[in-house]
């Protein structure tokens, strides 16, 4: 069964704190409205963000159901200590699961699956932005490096505060800040390259040319 809420009902980013520990210890208790609460607050940030990594809405779900599976095992079992700090710990368990399964990806390629493929572009197509512009979007983050990709995703896909973000990395807030900036800023750079004469163009469909 899908964890994914049909409807996204995002909370602001600092919503981490005492208004979710009551929720917290309630679903630890077996209250089904507050593990529903805790569903429909996260589970499609988490999704976002295993989406924007992996490309495969398969394995995002797969990625969201098992971080939301170990969230009740260490909710019920007592595993869970850290008050106040909610969203970090949650998207340290996903931003760990995406890269293990990077990792097994780069050990075992598997052939494109044309299927899932479709899938995905026809989700694009009913994107509020025109499709060119999704496909430098993508060709942009593509050439980024891992770190700079991961960045940005955990800020605008994970929607965290940029002090969540420095727990989750483990970096200082005022270095992440930095790194932040320099990363949309060479974002902006590609997505202003991929339109200039003799950069790569647009194929038929909003593909961009390598």
């Amino acid at each position: 069964m899908s964890v994914v809420p049909e409807a996204s009902n995002l909370p602001p980013s600092d919503s981490d704190g005492a208004e979710i520990t009551p929720v917290l210890v309630a679903a630890s208790r077996g209250d089904e409205a507050a593990w529903r609460r805790i569903v429909d607050l996260y589970a499609r940030r988490v999704f976002a963000l295993a989406q924007a990594r992996l490309r495969n809405p398969d394995v995002a779900e797969e990625i969201a159901q098992s971080v939301f599976a170990t969230l009740a095992a260490k909710l019920v079992g007592g595993g869970y200590t850290e008050r106040g700090k909610f969203e970090p710990w949650l998207f340290r368990i996903a931003s760990n699961r995406i890269r293990d399964e990077q990792r097994r990806n780069r050990r075992h390629p598997t052939a494109h699956d044309s299927e899932r493929i479709e899938r995905t572009e026809s989700r694009t197509e009913q994107s509020k932005e025109p499709l060119d512009q999704v496909a430098r979007l993508r060709w942009a983050m593509a050439q980024l490096s891992e770190p700079d990709r991961e960045v940005i995703e955990l800020r605008h896909h994970g929607q965290m505060s940029f002090g969540q973000l420095a727990e989750v990395l483990g970096e200082p807030l005022g270095t992440l800040l930095a790194r932040h900036h320099r990363a949309l800023a060479k974002l902006k750079g590609l997505m202003e390259q991929s339109i200039q004469p003799g950069s790569p163009g647009l194929r038929a469909g909003g593909r961009l040319e390598a």
